[in-house]
């Protein structure tokens, strides 16, 4: 049986490094916003919406391609 290969420090690096980019580039977008979107985006469940819709995708791409 072939064994699965294992992601190294590059890839976990890389991913790492996506992932801050993108959590520093919301921020910063957050921040741009008028008053009225930042009381959007702080004052209402957006964020659990986000991580739901998230957590879906991530849990559908594994049940529909389980070996890549």
């Amino acid at each position: 049986m072939v064994e699965a290969r294992q992601p190294g420090l590059r890839e976990v690096l890389l991913v790492a490094g996506a992932v801050i980019a993108v959590v520093l580039a919301a921020a910063a977008f957050t921040a741009l916003l008028p008053r009225e979107g930042q009381a959007v985006v702080f004052h209402t469940p957006l964020l659990i919406g986000v991580l739901l819709a998230g957590t879906g995708l991530v849990l559908w791409r594994i049940l529909r391609h389980p070996g890549t």
